[in-house]
């Protein structure tokens, strides 16, 4: 048997990649607008996957910062009963009788004007008590928190941003609604808790009876407690409502569970996810008929060339495997360009939108792959084509 026809017959997985690159090499410009269809779909798989999970992952980690054993109870007004939320709570007693609360603060808001040395500045001010520290980790930045002892007294905490707007130290002297207030602490930074209408950060605190200095009549709008076991949530909410609704029965009261909050975000976050992938592997279905569209082409202009070859002995699955290795090469050079196109436009688009980038483990493996087998399942029609090519009509072809 001629040594030319051996070779035909078993071309090796390297001959075959020769051969594959210099088929793409000669067809050009269309070879390169296919490789882009495969790039850009890959491109957008990676990149919308990490997008999304660092987007995902963004929301999750504000709603992670509360803990795993907080407890928020707000007040609803019904509207045949329209009375304001109550003024007062007697926390000791429902400590009592929920023994599953370990802290209890109630907070009462109000907004008004802060003055110090001829400055001023917009202030929210809270009312709480000493036990909010502890529910909400605030960290210190100088001086101490509210403690039992400073209900009647008129000492203030600061928000570590206010402070800063007011240039205030430890013993400034605050004028607020007519009253002068002793500055006894300034809180460390403290991220944005999306269960408070307000941010700590640009906030007054000070004893929740000191409320009544400036506001006639406070009202509570929340109740933070902290749960002493996670595993009990459900129930100790539920026993939180029903003591909260029996005091307050004018009121809806609604109790939530930060904790099942950043549960539901997660698997809100995947379902978005899959769907900003399901979006990018509509690009790369069109990637893959670009590929297609080449390898028809590419075995329409070859026929004489497959005739000759099986002319000399090459068999079908020889053809077979030539024209899949030219697909293999294009999806596979546009996967690897899209993979680096993605993972770079996620990383612009993240920081534009100041979110922290975190990297999604599956996007590259799915990338990648979903690109391979697009170039595998679009250029295998072609290359059964090309195989089953008859010699003596291939070589009929002008």
């Amino acid at each position: 048997m001629p040594e030319s026809v051996q070779n035909f017959r078993a071309l090796s997985a390297g001959q075959n990649l020769l051969e594959a690159l210099h088929s793409l090499r000669l067809l050009g410009r269309r070879s390169v607008l296919a490789l882009v269809g495969v790039a850009v779909g890959c491109a957008a798989v990676i990149a919308l996957l990490n997008i999304g999970n660092s987007a995902a992952n963004a929301t999750v980690e504000a709603f992670k910062g509360l803990g795993a054993q907080l407890l928020v109870a707000s007040f609803g007004i019904q509207a045949d009963n329209p009375q304001a939320p109550p003024p007062r709570l007697d926390t000791a007693a429902l400590k009592h009788s929920i023994p599953a609360i370990r802290y209890m603060a109630p907070v009462a808001l109000h907004a008004a004007p802060v003055r110090l040395r001829g400055s001023s500045a917009d202030a929210a001010i809270v009312g709480t008590t000493a036990e909010l520290l502890p529910i909400l980790n605030l960290g210190m930045a100088s001086g101490r928190f509210l403690t039992a002892f400073d209900q009647q007294a008129t000492y203030v905490v600061l928000g570590a941003q206010l402070a800063r707007q007011l240039n205030v130290v430890l013993g400034s002297q605050l004028q607020l609604e007519g009253y002068v207030f002793d500055v006894i602490g300034i809180l460390a930074a403290h991220p944005f808790n999306p269960m408070l209408p307000i941010n700590l950060d640009e906030s007054i605190l000070l004893p929740l009876e000191g409320m009544r200095r400036i506001q006639p009549a406070p009202q509570i709008a929340l109740v933070l407690a902290w749960a002493s076991e996670s595993s009990t949530l459900p129930s100790t909410a539920s026993a939180l409502k029903t003591h909260l609704q029996a005091d307050n029965d004018h009121h809806d009261v609604e109790v939530q569970i930060p904790r099942q909050l950043v549960e539901g975000l997660s698997r809100q976050a995947d379902t978005f996810t899959y769907l900003l992938a399901g979006l990018g592997g509509i690009a790369l279905l069109i990637g893959g008929v670009g590929i297609m569209n080449v390898m028809l082409m590419s075995v329409s202009e070859r026929r004489r060339e497959i005739g000759v070859r099986m002319a000399l002995g090459a068999q079908s699955r020889d053809i077979r495997n030539l024209f899949l290795a030219e697909a293999v090469v294009l999806s596979g050079s546009g996967a690897v360009l899209g993979a680096m196109l993605g993972l770079g436009v996620a990383r612009l688009f993240v920081g534009f939108s100041g979110w922290a980038f975190t990297w999604a483990p599956a996007s590259l493996p799915l990338g990648l792959g979903s690109a391979l087998l697009t170039g595998v399942f679009f250029g295998l029609h072609p290359a059964l084509l090309a195989a089953r090519l008859q010699p003596i009509q291939a070589l009929r072809d002008d």
